[in-house]
């Protein structure tokens, strides 16, 4: 077994040569997790500029498509790696003209355009903080980020300036797609960033632990928290979802994620351009599984990720339409049901393979390539990660437990911790381990199973629930198109699993709808974890797409909907 010692102890740079061994001894043993995981060592350059000193090096000279962007109407745009370096250089040129500074902290506000990708790789280079923000967000959520992330510039689509409108702050303001004409501060054009010089010069060293990026999370159960990391921290630390993924050069990689969450920048932006593919976009106003396997088709896509969500869509549509499948598929966000997984197996012959990491984190734990698969299982630890389950009671290492990494030998994809936030920072890395929140269990052959939130695994007569679980056993049901299940109170049980669906096209909300779930979950489940009460209702979420379990236990402790129940419906 070939292993790797890539540590740079003595500050005499060398990032770019560490790196790519780093990522050459991944790609080398894609097949062989034992041996990529015990022989993978971490680069940590005391000096690093992803897309200075790795993005620029692949580019110099090469005409191979890096970004391929597919418009609803049938346009679209194609970028070599050479000319993302030239129109990169360009945009850090203006955007330094226009007063943007080292340190300075940039809200970028983008959709899937070939300018969310200039600007990323503009921002590193000039060693600028990005704020990544979804378009979805309101003038709110936006004074919380310009407040809160004591923000200096913002750069966003021209149609979303009005957003800005009642948004304070002295920040300057660049709009993408034309001049608004609007009161106030004036904003300018980053067309005008295509008259700058197409050769930049850094003027400084880019130091690894360096802020680069800042990211408000999704907020499921509380405030978004502001997760802070560095040069090397997501840039390095996305080797991990390269090796998850399988991506290999020449790749053609579609994901589907949304611009301004971290999964975008997982798997949009630094795994597949770790891996020297090219990144295929396909925009779209209105979700279509046909559209969306003919263009898959015709770009080649060799591997794709999808959230749950996307991946239960596509098993309603024909995915025998897709005549080329990929040759890897994953699936990320929140765990993936397996009869999902089955379906796909079956219509394109390839295996969904789960993953699991966090905004705070690269992959953690995953099903990388080749490897035995079970069914249900997120896999185990990503090559530099050392996983641990800890006890709830005892805080020991145990077979169930919180999911944490053991801070021992600190992986490089690990936060720097919550910016602005010591007490919330000091409280996740504890007692040398960083806590994720989530609870999962270890078999004897390693591989990890996800069992919930800690904030949403209950007990039901003193029995433990996984929502996760009871809501895999519902969408088994060809009824369900989605489901979240909470704890209802009940006096004898202390809390009953009550269960939320949406349910699929062709059926109706009802007693009779009602009685046959109530069914199939005393079919397919213990007892103790069946279903005992229901509603049918939309599940709100946040803007990432993400469930909010914690306004369905209020609403559930409300009342008000139709609830339907288990004892009057057998």
């Amino acid at each position: 077994m070939t292993s790797m010692s890539l540590t740079d102890t003595d500050g005499t740079g060398g990032g770019t040569a560490r790196f790519r061994a780093a990522r050459d001894f991944l790609l080398a043993h894609r097949d062989d997790y034992p041996a990529a995981y015990e022989g993978f060592d971490w680069p940590r350059p005391r000096e690093f500029n992803w897309a200075l000193d790795w993005f620029d090096a692949i580019a110099e000279g090469n005409d191979r498509t890096a970004l391929w962007i597919v418009e609803p109407d049938g346009g679209e745009t194609k970028l070599s790696f050479a000319a993302l370096r030239r129109r990169s250089d360009q945009v850090a040129n203006w955007l330094r003209s226009r007063g943007v500074r080292a340190g300075d902290r940039v809200v970028v506000m983008l959709g899937n355009q070939a300018e969310l990708w200039e600007t990323a790789l503009a921002a590193m280079k000039l060693r600028a903080v990005v704020i990544p923000a979804t378009p979805l967000l309101g003038p709110a959520d936006l004074t919380d980020r310009i407040e809160r992330g004591r923000v200096a510039h913002v750069i966003v689509r021209a149609e979303d300036a009005d957003k800005f409108a009642h948004v304070p702050g002295d920040y300057t303001r660049i709009a993408v797609g034309g001049t608004p004409d609007r009161p106030g501060a004036p904003w300018l054009s980053y067309e005008d960033s295509a008259h700058a010089d197409e050769h930049f010069t850094p003027d400084g060293p880019t130091g690894a632990d360096d802020t680069l990026l800042l990211y408000f999370t999704s907020g499921t159960t509380a405030q978004p928290k502001l997760v802070e990391h560095t040069h090397t921290s997501y840039p390095i630390g996305h080797l991990t979802t390269m090796y998850w993924i399988g991506l290999r050069p020449g790749d053609v990689h579609l994901n589907i994620s949304s611009p301004g969450w971290a999964k975008h920048a997982w798997s949009s932006l630094f795994a597949p351009w770790n891996a020297e593919a090219t990144v295929f976009v396909h925009n779209y106003t209105r979700f279509d599984a046909a559209r969306l396997m003919a263009e898959m088709d015709r770009a080649g896509v060799t591997s794709f990720c999808a959230p749950p969500t996307v991946w239960r869509m596509l098993i309603q549509a024909d995915l025998g339409a897709l005549r080329t499948p990929p040759r890897e598929a994953v699936a990320a966000g929140e765990p993936l049901n397996p009869e999902v997984i089955e379906t796909v197996r079956r219509a394109w012959g390839v295996t969904i393979r789960d993953g699991f990491g966090q905004t705070e984190t690269s992959v953690q734990i995953a099903n990388p390539p080749g490897q035995p698969l079970k069914t249900g299982s997120m896999g185990r630890p990503s090559p530099g990660y050392r996983v641990v389950l800890l006890d709830p009671v005892t805080g020991g290492p145990a077979d169930e437990g919180e999911i944490a990494l053991d801070l021992s030998v600190r992986p490089v994809g690990l936060m720097t911790g919550y910016a602005g936030d010591p007490e919330r920072t000091a409280e996740a890395m504890a007692g040398g381990y960083y806590r994720t929140g989530d609870i999962g269990s270890r078999d004897a052959d390693g591989y990890i199973t996800y069992i919930g939130r800690a904030d949403d695994v209950f007990k039901a007569s003193d029995y433990k629930i996984s929502p996760f679980e009871l809501e895999s056993a519902l969408l088994e049901h060809e009824a369900v198109a989605e489901a979240a299940v909470v704890p209802a109170p009940d006096p004898l049980r202390l809390a009953v699993p009550k269960a939320y669906v949406v349910l699929a096209e062709g059926f109706e909300p009802g007693p009779a709808t009602a009685k046959a779930l109530f069914a199939h979950s005393r079919a397919t489940l213990a007892p103790y974890k069946r279903v005992r009460r229901l509603e049918f209702a939309e599940l709100p979420k946040t803007v990432s797409g993400k469930i909010r379990r914690v306004e369905l236990r209020e609403h559930t402790v409300r009342g008000g909907g139709t609830e339907y129940r288990e004892e009057d419906h057998r």
